[in-house]
């Protein structure tokens, strides 16, 4: 007993006793101490009077000035002529192991490593402790949202196995939760799983409560934070109000939080998943089976009940049509008069090359923006690497290089004449080069020659198995394709179809053979 501290409510009971007339021995058989003890208390009772039969028990502050333990003189620590440096390290959170080592190379310092221990643990416990105070909200008020890391799991979706994530959200009055296994943390993921939670709630809680995911937040900062522009045009969609945490501050959080602890403590142990869809099968099964039916440790009652009886009846009403999620992000024209969002490509008109435009991404479309105005609208690409192009945003060469291909030479070419048709054909047949841009070229001259001309050229280019663009042109530049190849009927078919045209006349004896 002479090793235990006894309390002063102690001392006055054995007091009250003796004071009654029972025996130390008697006393020290009810356990309240040893006999020597009770005879030591005796003692001191019997001399201030204690145990007169009239006397007034003593209280328990007067007890303490007689039997509270007397504070023997503390010895000056080792540490103390190192005071300044400790301390100062201390604030820094430099381990009590690391100053110990540091003060034994560079300060010849002889005492131990307990003997700083001590030192640092008393310089931590004199510095001011920041205190909380628990937050208080009533039915439909607030929900708390955060992630939590997952296991890998089989996605059906890709056929691979996948890192996820919780989606956790918490209503702050109830408790009750909507969770969801995910495999990304974008933007579009976080806004679709705050709709599923709406739903699943079937109402919408006047304030959401959040850390700072770079999928919400774009600047976190104490008084000014900057939400993301998806985001907040989402919350104005539902009604709600973002509410960031300040930076480095997650107590605010603290429901959630104990939530995402509770989820992977409760949920994943000794569970078997298939995929990752199986798993937030099961979790929806999880929510309303076990966590909603729990006795919760800091309300007592079954969250789903605290729900279903008064919570739900508080939210707001989910709006009459589901609003299209939409996701804005700012993108810049390159050369190829292109935007690139999540790795699909999309045009915009040439002229605004290296302008930065806004981007709208729905379900089905992406519509782009230059200074408040619609520029282009493409349906939604999702097959990496994929491009949607609109010609008229190209610039006029890129605008007709595309617009003349092969179908568009042959059509061209069969205008001009049955020769120049050949020609192109056969071009555009190789077998091993690209020749459209020849076919093109071609097609070109008859813009300066005629179509005449040009069908002439090209007859004699066939004729000699010269049929290219640098031969045609050869021809036409050297007005070789107002020789005859023959004596004959040629001569008369380009002679007749030169005067009916009224171009010139010539006479069979003008032929250079």
């Amino acid at each position: 007993m002479a090793n235990r501290r006894m309390e002063m409510h102690e001392y006055r009971k054995i007091i009250y006793r003796l004071q009654q007339g029972e025996s130390a021995r008697s006393i020290a058989k009810q356990g309240f101490a040893g006999r020597t003890k009770i005879n030591e208390l005796k003692s001191v009772a019997q001399l201030r009077g204690w145990l007169e039969p009239a006397a007034k028990l003593p209280d328990e502050k007067a007890l303490a000035l007689v039997f509270a333990p007397t504070r023997t003189k503390q010895q000056t620590s080792k540490v103390q002529p190192y005071a300044d440096l400790v301390d100062q390290w201390v604030k820094e959170d430099v381990q009590a192991t690391v100053i110990h080592q540091h003060l034994k190379t560079n300060h010849n310092f002889k005492g131990s490593y307990n003997s700083v221990q001590r030192y640092v643990q008393k310089v931590k416990d004199s510095q001011p402790k920041e205190l909380t105070v628990p937050l208080h909200f009533s039915p439909g008020q607030a929900a708390q949202v955060d992630f939590g890391q997952g296991p890998k799991l089989y996605d059906e979706r890709t056929g691979q196995e996948e890192k996820t994530w919780f989606f956790i959200m918490t209503l702050c009055w109830s408790r009750h939760l909507y969770v969801e296994l995910i495999t990304h943390q974008d933007i579009s993921t976080w806004l679709n799983c705050h709709q599923n939670a709406f739903h699943w709630f079937d109402g919408v809680v006047k304030k959401v409560i959040i850390d700072n995911p770079k999928c919400a937040i774009t600047r976190a900062c104490y008084y000014d934070p900057e939400v993301q522009r998806s985001y907040e045009q989402f919350a104005q969609s539902y009604g709600f109000i973002i509410s960031a945490c300040a930076p480095r501050d997650p107590k605010k959080k603290g429901r959630v939080e104990s939530a995402v602890k509770y989820v992977k403590k409760n949920f994943l142990p000794l569970r078997n998943f298939n995929s990752l869809q199986d798993a937030n099968k099961q979790l929806k099964l999880w929510v309303l089976d076990t966590a909603g039916q729990r006795t919760h440790g800091s309300t007592f009652e079954k969250p789903l009940t605290r729900f279903s009886e008064t919570e739900q009846s508080q939210l707001k009403p989910l709006p009459s049509t589901t609003p299209e999620i939409a996701v804005y992000q700012k993108v810049t024209v390159y050369k190829n008069c292109h935007v690139r969002y999540q790795k699909c490509y999309y045009s915009a008109p040439h002229k605004l090359y290296n302008e930065a435009l806004w981007l709208k991404a729905t379900a089905t479309m992406v519509t782009l923006y230059h200074e408040h105005e619609s520029v282009a609208i493409h349906p939604r690409l999702f097959k990496p690497g994929e491009c949607s192009t609109k010609h008229e945003h190209l610039p006029p060469n890129a605008k007709a290089f595309l617009e003349r291909d092969a179908s568009w030479c042959l059509d061209e070419s069969k205008r001009i004449g049955e020769h120049t048709a050949k020609v192109v054909q056969l071009l555009l047949n190789d077998p091993v080069k690209d020749l459209l841009r020849a076919a093109q070229g071609i097609i070109k001259l008859s813009s300066r020659y005629g179509k005449i001309r040009l069908d002439a050229a090209c007859a004699r280019a066939l004729h000699f198995g010269a049929a290219n663009y640098s031969t045609i042109k050869s021809i036409l530049v050297k007005g070789l394709d107002y020789q005859a190849i023959e004596q004959g009927e040629i001569f008369d078919q380009l002679s007749s179809v030169y005067q009916g045209k009224g171009i010139y006349q010539r006479s069979q004896n003008d032929i250079v053979h």
